[in-house]
């Protein structure tokens, strides 16, 4: 089977690529525009493997893609390309409905084109918006996103079960929870936290900091969505969650422990505008239906995850350089 994979030098897209990528039985294409946060360094292990190969393409230009799905031919497509980073939503809203929507637009329409046998679209459970304990969102729970970044997320997520419904395109659409892990571009929690704290610089705490979220390390999700591409139902919505739910102070606390840091390096910060008070899902569909079910617990997966930014500093060097420091200082401001 030949894979085409979106976004597969992102951090969830590589790590997905790296997981697949020494299977005897399966090619891997990686189509990646390298914006900020697609770092071919994430795929160094596998870029002499004879079953990868990567294409520098941009996912909502028709003529990259048409010449991507007429080159290649591919059996199934993974779609992890996207902007997924909530605040840059919320600066920079027109780059989310570019590549969000359009983006997924123009690959649908390839794949719809090119009859290929199946379309993996890769999702968020923020498209649920915040619920209320003891609530969990089934793949059923009504959409109700808060952020610009959210909604094209469930913009896109409601066009690609169209064209399953209309074009009988054999679309699956997944939901997960906030992933974590190596690799990952410093913007969301865990890894500015942690790279933060190695450097000993403040720590930006939205609001009160009791905003939950419900963690699930990186290659957990990606076997997920490949017990998806191997025995997931067309039409369907797949929730994908760690089953491990905390308040994001006592996450930044452990990462502060972590590290040998002090809780002095706390600072709070003015809150998210619209920021989501609490996400919970339940992904029993996927454990009946596949057999999956989640093998880091978080306490493994975090301290992994301080090991590895703790041993590639050179890497963290790199990725928060140039337009990141002008990200970083129109968001937090000069800490």
């Amino acid at each position: 089977m030949k894979l085409l994979v979106t976004g597969g030098a992102g951090f969830i897209g590589s790590a997905f690529v790296r997981l697949v990528a020494g299977r005897a039985d399966l090619d891997v294409v990686n189509v990646d525009a390298l914006t900020y946060a697609g770092n071919l360094e994430n795929l160094a292990s596998v870029a002499s493997s004879p079953r990868y190969r990567f294409v520098k393409a941009d996912i909502t230009s028709f003529d990259d893609i048409e010449k991507v799905f007429s080159e290649e031919k591919p059996d199934a497509v993974v779609h992890f390309a996207a902007e997924s980073h909530v605040d840059r939503s919320i600066l920079m809203p027109d780059a989310f409905v570019r590549t969000n929507v359009f983006g997924t637009f123009t690959l649908l329409e390839a794949a719809k084109r090119h009859k290929t046998a199946r379309f993996v679209h890769v999702s968020t459970d923020e498209v649920y918006g915040s619920l209320d304990e003891p609530h969990e969102a089934d793949e059923n729970y009504p959409l109700k996103p808060s952020s610009p970044y959210s909604a094209s997320k469930a913009g896109s997520d409601l066009l690609a079960l169209s064209y399953y419904t209309t074009f009988k395109l054999p679309v699956l659409v997944t939901r997960a929870s906030n992933n974590y892990g190596p690799c990952q571009f410093p913007e969301k929690l865990i890894p500015l936290m942690i790279s933060n704290a190695l450097e000993g610089k403040p720590l930006p705490i939205y609001g009160d900091g009791m905003q939950v979220r419900d963690w699930l390390f990186v290659d957990d999700h990606c076997r997920g969505i490949l017990s998806l591409v191997e025995k997931g139902r067309p039409g369907e919505v797949y929730n994908i969650g760690g089953s491990r739910s905390l308040p994001n102070i006592e996450v930044v606390k452990r990462i502060i422990a972590a590290t040998g840091q002090t809780d002095k390096l706390m600072t709070y910060v003015t809150d998210r505008p619209g920021h989501d008070r609490r996400y919970a899902l339940t992904s029993e569909k996927l454990e009946k239906e596949t057999g999956w079910k989640t093998l880091v617990p978080f306490e493994e997966g975090l301290a992994e995850t301080v090991k590895w930014y703790r041993e590639n500093t050179d890497w963290v060097s790199r990725v928060k350089s140039g337009e990141y420091k002008t990200y970083y200082t129109r968001n937090y401001g000069d800490r």
